[in-house]
């Protein structure tokens, strides 16, 4: 009979092996179905997360359950180095979201946002042909469009009260600083002799294909966007890296009995 850290284990991997069969599915899926940038550009890391679940599990469930001592040595391996690679992550996804927030306004329910208030790093991700990927996607999911209809029935007062998202602030509108004349939440004039000195002024366009989407706001917008998702990501990096201490905890008592059990078996 199976020792209880070998059962667990077993468990344990035969959980995640059918896991990643739907993260597979859903990876190949997005190959066939995607549309934008942004949905190709989703599907490879999630065939590849898939397959090295699968593999590892397979490895993880051989090794446990028919005692092969070298597979559960490379499982426990495998796992280390997911440990440290998910440790070194979630310090780094920490320390690069530390800076940068939104611009509070008097009067106004949103907030705006500056990018030379974010880190260097985050700053150089949103540059050259990285950020026309990241605006072709803005684009192609209507986001301003959408956000268009939901106020675009608003006067300037009630505009004025929302509570925009942080792309909807730096993306889909002028700066406040230009002191355009509103018209529809994505339709503004451009009023005589009103200082242009925040380069964004000039960038606005109220074509719908263009709107603030060059504009720096918009980069700092999306930025603070990505700031809040892996503020979020790094604390369930945080339980699955606990997680992932107790299975490698069990794993090694798991090895530990396959060693003690081959021995007695050949003597």
């Amino acid at each position: 009979m199976l020792n209880f850290s070998n059962s667990l284990i077993g468990i344990l991997n035969l959980v995640t092996f059918l896991l990643s069969i739907p993260i597979i599915i859903a990876g190949i899926w997005l190959s066939k179905q995607g549309v934008t940038v942004c949905e190709h550009w989703l599907e490879k890391p999630a065939i590849a997360f898939g397959i090295f679940l699968l593999i590892v599990s397979i490895v993880g469930l051989i090794g446990a359950c028919c005692r092969v001592s070298w597979l559960m040595w490379i499982y426990l391996f495998i796992m280390f180095l997911l440990i440290l690679i998910l440790f070194g992550c979630t310090i780094f996804a920490f320390v690069i979201t530390n800076k940068g927030a939104g611009r509070v306004l008097s009067d106004k329910g949103f907030k705006e946002y500056r990018l030379g208030a974010y880190s260097n790093w985050l700053q150089n991700r949103v540059t050259g042909r990285t950020w026309k990927k990241i605006r072709s996607c803005l684009v192609a999911s209507k986001y301003c469009s959408n956000f268009n209809k939901h106020h675009g029935q608003d006067n300037i007062a009630m505009f004025n009260k929302q509570k925009l998202s942080p792309v909807e602030s730096g993306c889909c509108k002028p700066s406040n600083e230009c002191g355009f004349t509103y018209i529809s939440p994505t339709k503004w004039t451009k009023t005589r002799n009103v200082t242009l000195a925040n380069p964004d002024c000039n960038a606005w366009n109220n074509d719908p294909n263009i709107l603030c989407y060059n504009c720096q706001s918009c980069k700092a917008g999306f930025l603070q966007n990505i700031k809040k998702n892996w503020k979020k990501v790094s604390i369930v990096n945080i339980v699955f890296l606990i997680f992932l201490v107790v299975v490698f905890s069990i794993g090694c008592c798991a090895f530990k009995n396959n060693r003690n059990h081959n021995y007695y078996k050949g003597h």
